[in-house]
This record gives structure tokens, sequence and C-alpha cells, in this order.
């Protein structure tokens, strides 16, 4: 054996003598959660707005959440359920008016974002609570936040029911983001404009300033070869 294949065979020994591994089937709930959100990060920030069909808004953060596609345009949003069995207000508010905007979240409004997450009575409006800002949308009924550097509107392609959970699966109809962050003529976002903040865990969240470009590999040549970079 040469000596790169040794270096090798003792790197692989080495990993695998340190490996810890877990049977999902022979977890609590509350210890795969604490598993996946631990080590799934950084996860994007779905803080989901919607209206009641009484009127009432509602703001609540999600990061359970990602875009999925883009033919059509869509999101994925897992909302569970409380503890106790209660819906959440967001779940019932999407289930009953069939849309929702999903607000992304950045440094500026992280704090608020956090608030949001609280157990608030359904007539309460976080909008209220944390002073947010209920502008009109375009599309749908619900309300986006004019805080938010980036919202997307969207009405329900599917509900999937799971367990103690609901995934919501949003076609997007209409995007809205605030002035600077995106270039009109080319569509490029301008990060150095741009602030996004992803979840961790618990109340940890971690920015996206520090930032690279992995150079000269056949995914990008491939993508300049397109005319797609």
């Amino acid at each position: 054996m040469d000596s790169a294949k040794s270096r090798e065979t003792q790197v692989s020994d080495s990993c695998a003598a340190s490996t810890l591994d877990w049977d999902f089937a022979a977890l609590t709930r509350a210890q795969r959660y604490k598993l996946l959100v631990g080590l799934v990060i950084p996860r994007p920030i779905a803080l989901v707005s919607t209206r009641a069909a009484s009127g009432a808004t509602n703001a609540a953060p999600f990061s359970f959440f990602n875009v999925l596609g883009d033919e059509p345009p869509i999101v994925i949003v897992s909302i569970e359920d409380r503890d106790d069995g209660r819906v959440k207000d967001s779940a019932r508010n999407i289930t009953a008016t069939g849309e929702f905007v999903v607000n992304l979240v950045d440094e500026a409004i992280v704090e608020r974002m956090h608030g949001c997450s609280l157990d608030y009575p359904p007539d309460t409006s976080e909008f209220d609570v944390v002073g947010f800002t209920a502008a009109p949308s375009r599309a749908v009924g619900a309300p986006r936040i004019a805080e938010a550097p980036v919202s997307l509107e969207c009405v329900v392609h599917t509900v999937v029911p799971i367990e103690t959970r609901k995934l919501f699966i949003g076609r997007i109809v209409w995007l809205h983001a605030r002035g600077g962050l995106v270039d009109p003529a080319t569509l490029r976002v301008r990060t150095d404009a741009y602030f996004p903040v992803g979840r961790l865990f618990a109340n940890r969240y971690a920015k996206t300033r520090e930032q690279f470009a992995v150079e000269a590999n056949s995914y990008n040549e491939e993508m300049k070869r397109l005319g797609r970079t």
C-alpha cells in the first residue's frame, strides 16, 4: 500500500472510530428535533404573515422552510401544531384563506422577527406587538411586512398533512424587494446591500456577511457556457 492510500485508510479508520450515530426510530420526538435543528444549519427563515377570516393579522417565523422550484415558483413552509395539540394561527389562517406572504429576514429586523415567535392570543396582532408595518399586497389579501427586505406573495398550491405538522406548498405570485437590493436590468441581487439572517437553534442565528466564491470548476464553466453567470 502506498503512503497516500495508507493515510486515507488511517483517516477513514479514525473517523469511523469517532463517529456517533442514532437509530431515529429509537429517539423521542424532542431528541430528533434537537439533533436536526442543531446540525442542519443555517436554515432560511420564513416570517409568514397572514390574515384571519375575521380580518386579524398575524406574523410568525418558521425555519423549516425553503424555496423548492421555479416552474412553478414554489416555497414550502412546515408548520407544526403546538405541544397541546392546538393549531397555530398561521396554519389556521392559511387553511381558511388559501394565501400567505413569506417575508425574508435580514439583520435589521431579526429582533422583531424573534419577538413574533411568542404564543400570542389569536386576536393579538404581532404587527402591533413588535412594531411592524402592515403593507398591502398586490395579489393576495394577507399583508406583507413593509420593513422586510423581500416579500413573496403566495397562494396555496398543495397542503400535505404529516403527523403533527402540515406542509404548506405555496405558489409565488408576486415578489417585492427593497429598493437597491436587485439590479432591475439584470435581476442580479446586490450582495453588498442584502444581509439575510439564518436560523441555527433556540435563540441563535447566523449572519451571511462572510461569503466566498468557488472558482474554476466544471459547474461554473457550464454556467458560463449557458450564459447564466
